[in-house]
């Protein structure tokens, strides 16, 4: 009698937990970073009057945080490709927490200067290294949701945090704000020691030089979608407040911002939930509903109800694209994504600052009824480098 053969099952493969409390701390991180940038915008009145300068004086200490950041961020993260990730975003974390210690309790407006400059070049040092590290955490099939989780520390910080350190900074001390962020930052710092995992830095046989990033299939496209959407974005964030003031709506700027960062987060939230098999599809969707906003508040901007159903388009549109260009860059980059990473910190800051500037001058030469429509028309080629670059920069479906 021939003894039956046997199937032996395979072993199954334990998963491993996805690492909600490792990605929470680099969004808690991406929170500090963020709202360490934007904090004086709150608080300019009593920023100024404390160091003696005028309010537009003490709102340079938003602009030089971003020249710190868009200076430093290649070079530093060459110098630094070969060292430990982990202690290097420590390093870079207790950087902001002695940048924004001495903002706080800073009497003379060099010193304070000097300390933003700082606060940027340990941002433009924690931006590359973030979303990195963010993707090295978990399985490829898991990377956009992980991506999506660290990233929301910037909507949180925009809709939530702002307002938060603006009320505090008026009821108490304008310096107030800025001790909580040492004190956040201090926590996220022990965060960080304690869950996130060591990864070390490139060998030096590994390294190349950050303009051979550029040379990779799809990076190119990538950035310069990400430069033409935070333009547009930052130049419709910067001057929502005098376009609502000239359709009459001056009241609502706080609610249609409310409205925004909420629809921000869900953006956040569907990204991550998507990201993996739809990057395209979320990113022509987002390109499409900024565009969709601007395009109503160029031709409704005095109707209430359409205003706040533009400002929720706009949040959906926008709360993803961190996530998905860094996602996007990091398929593209490969081996080189660091380096890309690098670039995408710098060329994002160059394009809020210019955004900035591009804004005023639409307001000041065509006036607030121009700024929509000049988002409207950096969108359009948007959607059109996106549709183009199907092949490596933004493909149907992710390797």
């Amino acid at each position: 009698m021939v003894p039956m053969a046997t199937t032996q099952l395979p072993t199954p493969v334990p998963r491993k937990p996805f690492p909600l409390p490792a990605l929470l701390a680099l969004a808690t991180a991406v929170f500090v970073t963020a709202l360490t940038e934007t904090l004086p915008a709150g608080v300019l009145p009593g920023m100024g009057e404390s160091l003696g300068v005028s309010e537009s004086a003490a709102g340079q200490t938003v602009t030089v945080y971003a020249i710190g950041t868009a200076v430093t961020a290649i070079p530093l993260t060459a110098a630094t490709a070969g060292w430990n990730r982990k202690r290097l975003l420590l390093t870079a974390m207790g950087g902001f927490a002695v940048a924004n210690t001495v903002t706080a309790v800073s009497g003379d407006y060099p010193l304070t200067m000097a300390a933003r400059f700082l606060a940027g070049v340990a941002a433009g040092l924690a931006w590359a290294l973030l979303a990195g590290y963010a993707r090295r955490l978990v399985p490829v099939e898991q990377q956009g949701r992980a991506m999506a989780v660290a990233m929301a520390g910037v909507p949180v910080a925009l809709s939530l945090g702002v307002p938060v350190g603006t009320f505090l900074g008026r009821i108490l001390a304008w310096w107030v704000p800025f001790l909580a962020m040492t004190a956040l930052a201090v926590v996220v710092i022990g965060w960080i020691a304690a869950m996130l995992p060591e990864q070390p830095g490139q060998p030096d046989g590994e390294r190349a030089p950050v303009r051979r990033a550029l040379t990779v299939p799809g990076v190119r496209p990538v950035l310069t979608v990400t430069v033409l959407f935070v333009l547009a974005h930052t130049i419709l964030f910067t001057y929502i407040a005098p376009l609502l003031d000239r359709a009459g709506l001056g009241g609502a700027t706080g609610t249609v911002l409310l409205v925004f960062g909420l629809a921000s987060l869900a953006s956040i939230w569907l990204t991550g939930a998507h990201i993996h098999r739809r990057l395209r599809r979320l990113t022509i969707g987002g390109a499409l509903l900024v565009a969709v906003a601007a395009g109503v508040l160029a031709v409704r901007s005095g109707d209430a109800p359409l205003v706040y159903l533009a400002a929720a388009f706009w949040g959906l549109g926008w709360g993803g694209a961190p996530t998905l260009l860094q996602t996007a860059l990091g398929d593209a980059g490969g081996e080189q994504a660091d380096a890309a990473q690098a670039v995408l910190v710098t060329l994002w800051n160059a394009a809020m600052a210019g955004g900035g500037v591009a804004g005023g001058v639409v307001l000041s030469r065509l006036g607030a009824g121009a700024l929509p429509w000049t988002v409207l028309a950096l969108m359009l080629p948007v959607l059109a480098v996106v549709a183009g670059a199907r092949r490596h920069a933004f493909p149907p479906v992710r390797g």
